[in-house]
C-alpha cells in the first residue's frame, strides 16, 4: 500500500468552487486514510476547513464578464505565472481546476505538456455558449467532471472523457424545505408577504445589483406595506455594500434582514426570491420556491455574450428545463418596477408554487447522485500509478 504523501493541487475561483473542492476534499481524505494528503494552490475558507493551503484567497479570481476582467487582467496574469511556475519548480501528483475556466484551463494545459496530470472539476457552459472550448479542453485536462445530465454527451461525442457526478446541493438540500419550520427557525412569524433577495455573492455583483434591488424590494412594500425582506450576503464586505445601498436608497432599513450566509434558510422562509443568475438560482429550485431571475453586467460584456450565446436563457433552472420555468430580467429589463411586480405575481398564484414545486422535485431527483463520492472515485483513477 503506498503511505507517501499525496500532493493535490486546486484552484476555486468563487464561492460554488470552494463549496464544490471542500465536499471533494472531505470525500478523498475518507477514501485514502492510509494517505497523507496535502491540499494547496487557491481557495475559500471551506477548503481552509479541510486543511487547505491558499497559496493565494479564491477572492483574487472572483471576477465577472470580459470587461470587468480587463481591467484586472495584469493582476490575474501575474497570479498564474506565479502559480504555474511553483507548480512547475514542485509539481503536484495532480491538478485540478475547480470551474473558473478562463483561468484554469489554459493553466492545465500548460501543466499537462509538462506531465502533470489535470482533471477540471465543472464544464465550462459549452452547451450555452462558446462550444468551440471543447477543443481546448481537451488539450487541457486527462478529464472532465460534469455536474449537469447533458453535459456527457457533448464531451463523449468530441472523445474528452468525463463523468457525471451530479451537483452537491442536490445532495446537501433535503427534498421538501418547510417554510413553516423555516420560518420559526429564523425567529419569523409563521404568516405574511417574505421575500428573500439574493443580489450575488462577488462585490462585482452587488456593484450592478444592490441598488436595483433595494428598489424593487420599495416598489413592493408600496402594495405590501408588511412586506419583510431577507438578505442572506457572504462576507463582509459584500454586507456593507448591501447596507450602504439601503441608505443611499433611502429604504426602510426595518423592514430588511441582513444575514451572515443562512442563504438556504432564508429561500425556504421565502414565499419568493429575487436572485442574481448563477449557482444561487438552483439553490432555489432545489429548496422548491418560487424566483426571479436577475443580471446585469457590463454592457460591453452583455452585447459580446448575447452574441455568441446558443440559448434564450441564462438561469440554470430554466437552462436544465430546456425551456421557460421562471422569469428571466436582464439588463435593461432588470427594472425595480419590472423586478417587484414579477415576484408579487410569482410569490402570488399557488398554481405557480405547486407547478414549480414538482418540476424542481424531478430536477433534485436527476441531480442527487452522491457527488462527493462519485467526483472522489473519478480523481484518484486519475492519480499517477
Amino acid at each position: 500500500m503506498n503511505s507517501s504523501p499525496l500532493r493535490i493541487a486546486l484552484v476555486a475561483g468563487e464561492a460554488s468552487g470552494d463549496l464544490l473542492a471542500s465536499h471533494l476534499m472531505a470525500a478523498l481524505k475518507a477514501r485514502l486514510p492510509e494517505r497523507d494528503v496535502h491540499f494547496f494552490g487557491i481557495g475559500g475558507p471551506k477548503m481552509q476547513a479541510q486543511g487547505f493551503e491558499a497559496w493565494w484567497p479564491l477572492e483574487k479570481l472572483a471576477v465577472m464578464g470580459y470587461v470587468e476582467v480587463l481591467k484586472r487582467y495584469r493582476e490575474l496574469s501575474n497570479i498564474r505565472r506565479q502559480l504555474k511556475k511553483r507548480l512547475l519548480e514542485t509539481p503536484p501528483d495532480l491538478f485540478i481546476g475547480v470551474d473558473a475556466p478562463d483561468f484554469n484551463l489554459g493553466l492545465e494545459a500548460a501543466l499537462k505538456v509538462k506531465g502533470i496530470a489535470t482533471l477540471h472539476y465543472v464544464s465550462p457552459s459549452i452547451w450555452a455558449w462558446r462550444g468551440e472550448r471543447i477543443k481546448k479542453i481537451a488539450k487541457a485536462t486527462k478529464r472532465v467532471l460534469a455536474l449537469f445530465p447533458m453535459e456527457p454527451p457533448l464531451y463523449e461525442a468530441a472523445g474528452v472523457p468525463v463523468t457525471y457526478v451530479g451537483h452537491p446541493l442536490a445532495d446537501q438540500i433535503p427534498l421538501v424545505t418547510d417554510k413553516k419550520i423555516a420560518r420559526q427557525k429564523l425567529g419569523l412569524p409563521v404568516t405574511g408577504e417574505i421575500y428573500a433577495l439574493l443580489p450575488g455573492s462577488r462585490q462585482s455583483e452587488l456593484d450592478a445589483m444592490a441598488d436595483v434591488f433595494v428598489r424593487a424590494a420599495g416598489r413592493i412594500r408600496q402594495i405590501q406595506p408588511q412586506a419583510r425582506f431577507l438578505v442572506p450576503l457572504a462576507t463582509r464586505e459584500t454586507r456593507l455594500q448591501f447596507e450602504t445601498a439601503l441608505y443611499r436608497n433611502q429604504a426602510e432599513v426595518s423592514s430588511f434582514r441582513l444575514l451572515f450566509g443562512h442563504a438556504q434558510d432564508a429561500m425556504g422562509a421565502a414565499d419568493a426570491v429575487l436572485v442574481a443568475s448563477g449557482t444561487a438560482t438552483l439553490e432555489v429550485a432545489l429548496v422548491k420556491r418560487p424566483m426571479v431571475i436577475a443580471y446585469k453586467l457590463a454592457p460591453a460584456t452583455y452585447r459580446l455574450m448575447k452574441r455568441r450565446s446558443y440559448l434564450p436563457y441564462v438561469g440554470l433552472p430554466n437552462i436544465l428545463a430546456g425551456r421557460f420555468v421562471v422569469p428571466e430580467l436582464l439588463q435593461d429589463d432588470a427594472s425595480p418596477e419590472n423586478l417587484a411586480q414579477a415576484l408579487m405575481n410569482m410569490a402570488g398564484d399557488p398554481q405557480i408554487a405547486a407547478r414549480l414545486a414538482a418540476e424542481f422535485t424531478d430536477l433534485h431527483t436527476l441531480l442527487r447522485q452522491n457527488t462527493a463520492e462519485k467526483a472522489a472515485a473519478a480523481v484518484i483513477e486519475c492519480l499517477p500509478q
